[in-house]
């Protein structure tokens, strides 16, 4: 009879360690993500960091019940938001973007014990915040190639920016599309408007159509959701047989500027890799490894850059990956800085 119970303790011990990860059985965990005012659907900078959460859940075979997001609609929202996951217990709460800094600030150090992560800040303190800054200027400087190139070689002399917000986080998105344009053909001219807007297409296609009826060849958004509208203006136009293209942001954006068949009037889009920083933090926080601190997610850690494939290329003679690869390699090797700053001071605001 001993022996039959001491046998029964084993296994009884056995099962106790499998329930416990002993036996390699997925660990239970917890994700958040807040929104900035963009929404979930943005099309660009909230989607994709969503994008790379549900990428890591869906690998480990979590219970999505266990993956979760809260929209805000005001900035009056945000500390709410963050504090109603930490209530709850999440383990790692994901803030999307630099409009949370004080949000994020005040509360990361009301719980110690809750990890985070914050995208475009790299001046908070807490140490159990991990902050993801990109080289948004690196990215946008081979957009800023690729609209010169192609404004230059179609024998036209102007291509636009249209930027959601200023501030010193987006003002790198302009520094590098202007160093980029100008490197390739110096007397393009660059127009520029500042959507004080992420959310409103309306005023993206508005000031899409601004600057192509003032000559604009190509127009480079970093703008979220109110990029969609440069988008769209830049598909009516080419359905209509207008000769003009637009350049996305922060995902591919190629399928979202389709007007016929498979041809889209995006010519390429800067990739920033915001689901790459969401996915490495829930992973490090599933595999024990999690730190606070500032990771930088430039070119050369392949943070940025663009599509691998740009379909809309065959549009020109320019081999563009050609011409672009011997400036891919400066700036990875350090040989080529590319300005974060224009020396116009454009994005940076007041």
């Amino acid at each position: 009879m001993k022996k039959v119970l001491s046998l029964l303790m084993i296994l009884a011990i056995a099962v106790s360690l499998v329930g416990c990860g002993g036996g390699g059985e997925t660990k239970t965990l917890t994700l958040g993500f807040v929104t900035d005012l963009g929404g979930i659907n943005d099309k660009s900078f909230n989607q994709t960091s969503w994008e790379g959460i549900e990428k890591f859940a869906k690998e480990i075979k979590m219970d999505m019940n266990n993956v979760k997001f809260l929209q805000s609609t005001t900035d009056s929202d945000y500390v709410p938001n963050l504090t109603s996951f930490a209530d709850e217990g999440i383990d790692l709460i994901v803030a999307a973007g630099f409009l949370f800094a004080d949000a994020i600030q005040e509360v990361v150090g009301k719980y110690p014990e809750q990890k985070m992560l914050i995208i475009d800040v790299n001046w908070c303190e807490g140490e159990n915040l991990q902050q993801a800054v990109f080289a948004e200027h690196e990215g946008s400087f081979l957009v800023g190639l690729v609209a010169g190139l192609a404004a230059k070689e179609a024998g036209k002399d102007k291509v636009g920016f249209v930027m959601g917000m200023e501030s010193a986080v987006m003002a790198k998105f302009y520094a590098g599309y202007e160093a980029g344009v100008h490197e390739v053909f110096p007397e393009c001219e660059i127009m520029y408007d500042n959507a004080q807007h992420f959310q409103s297409p309306e005023i993206g296609k508005a000031l899409a159509t601004k600057q192509f009826n003032a000559g604009a060849y190509i127009v480079y958004h970093a703008a979220g959701l109110t990029g969609d509208g440069v988008i769209q203006e830049a598909a009516e136009r080419r359905k209509a047989g207008e000769d003009v293209w637009a350049i996305g942001v922060d995902k591919d954006q190629y399928e979202y500027g389709i007007y016929e068949g498979d041809k889209s009037s995006v010519l390429t889009s800067m990739l920033k890799r915001v689901d790459v920083a969401s996915y490495n933090a829930a992973k490090a926080v599933y595999d024990g490894t999690f730190e606070g601190g500032v990771i930088v997610y430039d070119l050369k850690a392949n943070g940025v850059g663009i599509p691998a494939n740009n379909p809309s290329f065959a549009a020109f003679e320019t081999d563009f990956d050609a011409e672009l690869k011997p400036f891919i390699d400066k700036i990875v090797s350090g040989e080529l800085v590319i300005p974060e700053k224009s020396p116009s001071g454009r994005g940076l605001g007041s």
